[in-house]
């Protein structure tokens, strides 16, 4: 008895867990819970219920919702590790831009590879945003436009900017040539100490 009791707390654990971290990936990928009833045929009403733990989770609500955000059920239910380290990255896309999650864990510091297309008969403007956290860029090619508040800013190659995402953000291509670059993204507010200056200063 006492050796199942244990596994038995083990197992309620992870079920509990299983509701904050369905609602961390659909903030992640920026869905509603409308939108991931359309995807999944589950109910708003039921999608919400599994978020705030008052609806246990069971394999024919997670495995829909599993294949509408293209991730593994163990990451949903994050799996106890096996010792293998490599992230088997899963890349999804958003309005065009293709995102490459470079972490498994949901929640917490996320890091992204995100590729944005060659900005093409001119770049409308950044639709900026605000929300709690602190993010972290580094272009790796192309030249990314990052609008932080009143700043106008072109990144190129090699360039990195850190800030409070609570300042209305919003990012494009600055270009006719695709955009790579990392994003780290901190919900509590993790700090970089790396400072992109506006351009002409």
């Amino acid at each position: 008895m006492t050796d199942e009791q244990p596994a038995e707390s083990d197992f309620a654990t992870v079920l509990t867990a299983v509701g904050p971290r369905l609602r961390a990936l659909r903030r992640e990928r920026a869905t509603t819970l409308a939108r991931l009833s359309e995807a999944t045929g589950i109910s708003v009403s039921t999608l919400s219920r599994l978020e705030s733990g008052r609806r246990k989770p069971t394999l024919e609500l997670l495995l829909p919702l599993a294949k509408a955000y293209g991730v593994p059920l163990d990451e949903l239910v994050d799996a106890p590790a096996t010792g293998d380290p490599r992230v088997h990255a899963r890349p999804f896309i958003r309005h065009d831009w293709t995102f490459v999650p470079l972490t498994r864990q949901l929640g917490g510091l996320s890091a992204y590879k995100i590729v944005i297309p060659g900005a093409w008969g001119g770049q409308a403007e950044p639709e900026q945003r605000t929300h709690e956290g602190y993010e972290w860029l580094y272009v790796l090619a192309g030249r990314l436009r990052l609008t932080l508040g009143e700043h106008d800013l072109a990144l190129g190659s090699g360039e990195a900017a850190e800030f409070d995402t609570r300042v209305p953000h919003g990012f494009a291509n600055a270009g006719p040539e695709p955009v790579e670059c990392l994003s780290l993204f901190g919900p509590q507010g993790e700090r970089m100490h790396v400072r992109a200056r506006p351009k002409g200063k």
